[in-house]
């Protein structure tokens, strides 16, 4: 039969019957050590019914002691109890366990930050408003929404000390803000310190948590909404815009008055620098003059006429230096000299070209010989006095 089927697959029926033998050869043994027909009767071993049975409760208590290894991801912590009751915590690695039913464990992330959301838009039938209304310091109502983001900090607290730490922080979170705003007006939670509550927050469900022992550090509160209810929220609205625009007048107006009045203020401080100067140049001209008129009165008094004839020269000096024009009336005869002041200047000065003097008008009655006569005299006259004029000066510089 063997050798009819080598040319063939193998027969199904040969494998399965070569599998029952090497299956009782292991769990039962042979009478008489020799091998048995087809029709031959097989009695079990209790050794080898043993062994095997050895072999199977060895395979089953490795499975079952293999189980009580597991594995704990970077950043998380895994708690194990025996008998349902806490035992130990194991950080992040490969770790092993007594297997189920002794010990269990469960692995909680503690770098995962988690959130919660204060506050919803349900309304209560019983106010109608919102369940994140709450009432202010100065009786008003206002509703508050917000987000409270935080992190495992002991997996122990978290799984042990509270049926449900995620509402704890939920509970701690709407007793602190309703005691915050309790204790605040509704300007202050809706304008002024709106960080500032959420601040407050932070620390303030940060204790209630301790407290409780629910082993959450709270990281940071987000505020979503803070506004007025829904029925008076149309006045809130233009008060608050009367706010902006009276703050907007305000820092206009402070805008302006900062521009005017630091400038009126450097104008006052100018004209009192000019009145300050004015006055101190008026006293020391007048002490100057002062100082001037005692010497030339002790000098008058040494010498009285030529002081006198000092001071006529001066004055005369002064009164000439700004004329151009002189109109000198002669003593002898009825002639008017007239002095071109400016003509002699320019005489006196080097290079100056010679200017032509006018002769004066004579009066009527006279000869021409009468008018050449005067028109001489005058130009000696004038020769004179350009004379005595460059003497004075001379003598005045002398003197000075």
């Amino acid at each position: 039969m063997m050798s009819e089927r080598n040319d063939g697959p193998p027969d199904l029926d040969e494998l399965w019957r070569d599998l029952n033998r090497k299956l009782s050869n292991i769990f039962a043994g042979r009478n008489g050590g020799g091998d048995n027909g087809p029709g031959g009767s097989m009695t079990p071993d209790p050794t080898g019914a043993g062994i095997g049975i050895g072999l199977v409760l060895g395979l089953v208590a490795v499975i079952w002691l293999g189980s009580g290894f597991f594995i704990v991801q970077e950043g998380q912590q895994a708690v194990i109890m025996t008998f349902g009751s806490y035992s130990h915590k194991v950080d992040a690695g490969f770790q092993w366990r007594a297997p189920f039913p002794i010990q269990s464990h469960e692995v909680v992330n503690l770098t995962q930050l988690r959130s919660i959301d204060v506050g919803s838009n349900s309304v209560m039938q019983a106010t109608g408003l919102r369940d994140s209304s709450m009432l202010t310091r100065d009786e008003n109502i206002v509703d508050i929404r917000f987000t409270v983001q935080y992190r495992l900090s002991d997996a122990r607290q978290y799984l042990f000390e509270n049926r449900n730490s995620d509402e704890a922080v939920l509970q701690a979170a709407e007793s602190a803000v309703r005691e915050i705003v309790g204790n605040s007006t509704m300007d202050s939670v809706l304008y002024e310190q709106r960080d500032a509550i959420a601040a407050e927050l932070v620390k303030s469900i940060q204790n209630q948590v301790n407290k409780l022992k629910a082993g959450v550090t709270v990281v940071t509160v987000n505020v979503q909404s803070v506004q007025a209810p829904e029925q008076v929220q149309t006045a809130f609205d233009d008060a608050f815009k009367a706010g902006a625009d009276r703050e907007r007048l305000k820092n206009e107006g402070q805008a302006y008055a900062n521009d005017v009045i630091p400038k009126a203020q450097g104008t006052a401080a100018r004209l009192r620098e000019e009145a300050a100067g004015y006055a101190a140049r008026v006293v020391a001209q007048a002490e100057g003059d002062a100082q001037r008129f005692k010497s030339v009165l002790a000098e008058y008094q040494k010498a009285p006429g030529v002081t006198r004839d000092r001071l006529y020269i001066d004055t005369m000096q002064q009164v000439y230096s700004n004329v151009t024009k002189v109109m000198v009336d002669s003593r002898q005869g009825s002639n008017l000299l007239y002095l071109p002041l400016d003509k002699i200047m320019q005489l006196s000065s080097p290079g100056g070209a010679v200017p032509v003097t006018p002769v004066p008008a004579a009066t009527q009655g006279n000869s021409s010989a009468g008018a050449d006569a005067p028109a001489s005299s005058s130009a000696a006259a004038v020769n004179q006095d350009v004379r005595s004029r460059d003497g004075l000066r001379s003598r005045d510089r002398d003197a000075r």
